[in-house]
């Protein structure tokens, strides 16, 4: 009975239209279309990488080896299981135009593919030509970008080690450019066989070889995985097909998309805030309607359906809206998103991330307006003719405390499950449950600090009245505070974090990073290659043997079983063997080996990573280098300094175990930064083979991509500040019939229009201004938090970000505040005061 009765007051109250409840549509819509958006373009991004997951691969499978090719009898068995096999070899070298001083150099990653490569799609140059055509002879095609650099165009010839290549083409699309992951330098594209002479891949050089391979169509992707695992695990294969053809690509997009459904769940909760005082506002104009309802007999759970309903079928309204803004608008711009990506996507309708966008828009509709509606059971017949809900008390029964509870547990798990990163997920919804909480705390010090301030503003009355409206009885300074600075601290934390890792990357490692990294360096180079960098301009060189393996086994068990999915068993590591420790190495637990030792294989491993993997002394390590299984023990655990970016291992093995494999040596140098070119052409005209990285360049790559997960996280903070601005418009529209009453009352007084609107200005500034400060500290604290413990960088705070902050929220609430001000200004006292008799 109850429930039908609150049905039909429901329905009834629907037909006044959404008046008053323009702010809760728009704030929850905004919220949900967000999310649901970025969930629409990372489930395209997803669903193009899987349709075109053998396009991205070059096949339906492939098996890559480090530092040599397939053997006779592993070639026979690709060959076996496939209809086609293309081998491609993968390095990195320098591209040299020129001679001597005026040689023009450019770090390039070269792919060197044989006559059957392409298997899957097309390498699309310019001018137009058959790739076959272009790599005829000693011909080639490299990136527009490096053939900018060095000032070269077709017909024109480059060096790659110690041969001469002419240029055919630019590359305008490479169909298997978006599964190779992250690459140092641009593409250069050559026959295999043309680098015979060039001194490139000599033993011991670092490349990879990758046999893409079609399958017949009735495969079993899983039992031929499976089998090639069985049949060539100890000899360092690594597996993977179509069902994952570009899959550092595919944890990139799953991550970031992960973390801008977090940002957007901040703006869903700045939006909360919005639907919380929209709700809140309402029922105090229903108070009479309330009581009357009691009056006529209606129970306490009546009232409270009636308006739940009320308030729930405007939720469903507003979710449905921003269901199809999220859903629509990536559709809309389709073509404009997938030409700006460099990933292949398909748009349609995802349902899975609009339910998911649905699932947060009714959790925190439920969470926001659950307390606001509880208010209305302490509405009493006797409170007819007065203000119930303005004098109730600040919190309601506990079962609905309990029941908030549970939905903010909800809200909380649903967003761990469906971003894939519960810790990251755990701090940012510490982060906002703690900025609301600084921001409820800061809103009541803001109130009790204006009605302290409004003795010393006497002889000021725009001043003082603007004090005693901050700190008046009613709620809009808590909406303000709380919409605009939960905004704004995202904000802050968002700049406060790229800011300091741009200053990680961009200040402080230039200070201490070396100016090179020579890699390739054969082993009867190096007394040559440090008589060449033996030079007064060089403060510092650092050399050390360089091996590549894998580790496969940890205490002979699978090594991804014991570990996980931790990045030092994720594919090829560094390994180096050295007879004693180095100056700089320190070994903080058990003992380096003797210098002449030549017993059973031992490594000595960096102590933080062994603790991650929860390593101990005596434990064993099978590493697969050239295909050959090594099992060494571990006696001792050092501390190794990656941030440095100079040489950094995590394993060092003893040199009997593995110095007669093939290897190279790879050497750092600290040079003068006006010396830097002329150490690189003396190198390069000496070693060809060898590959100078430029430590700068590869922290302009790292900033590149910055940049662009800066950009998103940015559009994403946008959408949070302007369901911000939504609150603060909502807020001054409610309190425009009060700021009526106000300026009618001091017209009568005898005050003038631009001292009334001096007064509403500087209230909306002093408001801006206390909101954006405490979003400031909210904002440095949540920065220093995922700084410090997350990113493990260094923290300063950026202060031209923190004044951009503090102006943005005094312009935003005074725009706000002054788009509501003319009608009261406009409006003759004595109609709105006979209007309050």
């Amino acid at each position: 009975m109850s429930f039908r009765t609150a049905a039909t007051f429901a329905r009834r109250e629907l037909r006044g239209g959404f008046k008053g409840f323009r702010i809760f549509l728009a704030c929850l819509a905004l919220g949900v279309a967000a999310i649901a958006g970025v969930g629409s373009v990372r489930s395209a991004i997803q669903a193009g990488l899987e349709d075109q997951g053998a396009v991205l691969l070059g096949g339906d499978a492939e098996a890559q080896f480090t530092y040599r090719y397939a053997t006779e009898d592993e070639r026979a068995w690709l060959e076996s299981v496939s209809t086609a096999v293309s081998e491609v070899v993968d390095f990195r070298s320098m591209a040299v135009v020129g001679e001597g001083d005026a040689a023009e150099r450019g770090l390039t990653q070269i792919k060197a593919v044989d006559d059957a490569y392409p298997l899957l799609g097309e390498v699309v140059l310019a001018p137009e030509m058959p790739l076959a055509e272009a790599l005829e002879g000693d011909g080639a095609v490299m990136a527009p970008i490096l053939a900018d650099r060095l000032g070269i165009s077709a017909g024109d010839t480059f060096r790659l080690g110690e041969k001469t290549f002419t240029l055919s083409a630019v590359i305008e699309r490479e169909p298997d450019d978006a599964g190779g992951g992250f690459d140092f330098g641009p593409r250069t594209i050559v026959r295999t066989a043309a680098l015979e002479g060039a001194g490139l891949l000599e033993p011991g050089t670092l490349f990879e070889s990758e046999y893409r391979l079609l399958l017949p169509e009735e495969t079993d992707l899983d039992a031929i995985e499976a089998e090639a695992q069985e049949r060539y695990r100890d000899a360092g294969i690594r597996w993977r097909d179509a069902r994952n053809g570009a899959p550092g690509t595919a944890q990139f997009v799953e991550r970031l998309g992960g973390f801008l459904v977090l940002v957007g769940l901040s703006g869903l909760a700045v939006g909360g805030v919005g639907v919380s005082s929209a709700v809140r506002a309402y029922l105090a104009r229903k108070t009479s309607v309330i009581a009357t309802l009691r009056t006529l007999g209606a129970t306490r759970e009546t009232i409270f359906l009636t308006y739940f309903l009320q308030v729930g079928a405007l939720a469903l309204l507003g979710i449905a809206i921003g269901l199809v803004l999220g859903a629509g608008v990536p559709l809309l711009f389709a073509p404009l998103i997938s030409d700006a990506l460099p990933v292949p996507t398909f748009f349609t309708l995802h349902p899975a991330p609009l339910a998911e966008a649905a699932l947060y828009g009714i959790l925190t509709a439920l969470l926001f307006t659950l307390w606001p509606l509880a208010r209305t059971e302490e509405v009493r017949a006797a409170t007819l003719f007065r203000d119930a809900l303005a004098s109730a008390k600040a919190l309601p029964a506990p079962i609905y405390i309990a029941v908030t509870g549970v939905l903010l547990v909800l809200l909380v798990g649903a967003a761990m499950l469906f971003s894939g990163d519960a810790e990251l997920t755990l701090w940012t919804a510490g982060g906002i449950l703690g900025s609301l909480l600084i921001l409820v705390g800061a809103a009541f010090l803001i109130r009790a600090a204006a009605r302290g301030a409004q003795s010393a503003a006497r002889g000021r009355p725009a001043l003082r009245w603007a004090l005693a409206s901050i700190g008046g009885p009613r709620e809009e300074s808590a909406s303000v505070v709380l919409s605009l600075g939960l905004g704004l601290a995202v904000l802050a934390a968002i700049g406060q974090i790229d800011g300091n890792l741009r200053s990680a990357i961009e200040r402080d490692l230039p200070d201490v990073a070396p100016s090179y990294f020579f890699v390739d360096i054969q082993k009867d180079q190096m007394e040559g290659f440090r008589e060449i960098v033996d030079d007064p301009v060089v403060s510092r060189v650092d050399s050390a043997p360089m091996l590549r393996g894998v580790i496969t086994e940890i205490n002979g068990r699978p090594a991804t079983e014991v570990a996980g999915d931790h990045w030092v068993v994720r594919g090829d590591r560094g390994i180096t063997y050295s007879a004693t420790p180095d100056e700089r190495t320190r070994v903080v637990a058990g003992e380096w080996w003797p210098e002449d030792y030549d017993g059973p294989p031992q490594i000595s491993f960096a102590e933080e990573e062994a603790e991650e993997l929860g390593l101990s002394l005596g434990d064993e390590i099978t590493v697969n280098i050239l295909g050959r299984d090594i099992t060494a023990e571990i006696t001792s655990f050092r501390v190794v300094d990656f941030s440095t970016a100079g040489i950094g291992f995590v394993m060092t093995m003893n040199p009997a175990s593995v110095e007669a494999a093939p290897h190279t040596f790879i050497s750092t140098v600290y040079a003068e930064p006006e010396e830097e070119a002329r150490i690189l052409r003396e190198v390069s005209d000496a070693y060809p083979n060898v590959t100078a990285i430029g430590v700068r360049d590869a922290i302009d790559r790292v900033s590149e991509l910055l940049d662009g997960v800066a950009e998103a996280v940015r559009w994403g903070a946008a959408a949070t500040l302007l369901t911000g601005f939504l609150v603060l418009i909502g807020a001054a529209a409610a309190g425009e019939q009060a700021r009526t009453y106000e300026a009618a009352v001091l017209k009568t007084l005898g005050s003038s229009r631009g001292r009334i609107l001096r007064s509403f200005a500087l209230r909306s500034a002093l408001l801006g201004a206390g909101a954006a400060i405490v979003a400031i500290v909210a904002g440095i604290l949540g920065g220093w938090a995922v700084s410090t413990f997350l990113m493990e960088t260094s923290y300063s705070v950026i202060w031209p970000s923190v004044l951009g902050i503090v102006l943005g929220g005094i312009l935003a609430t005074l725009l706000a505040g002054l788009a509501f001000v003319w009608r009261p200004l406009a409006a003759r006292p004595a109609q709105v005061l006979r209007a309050r008799e």
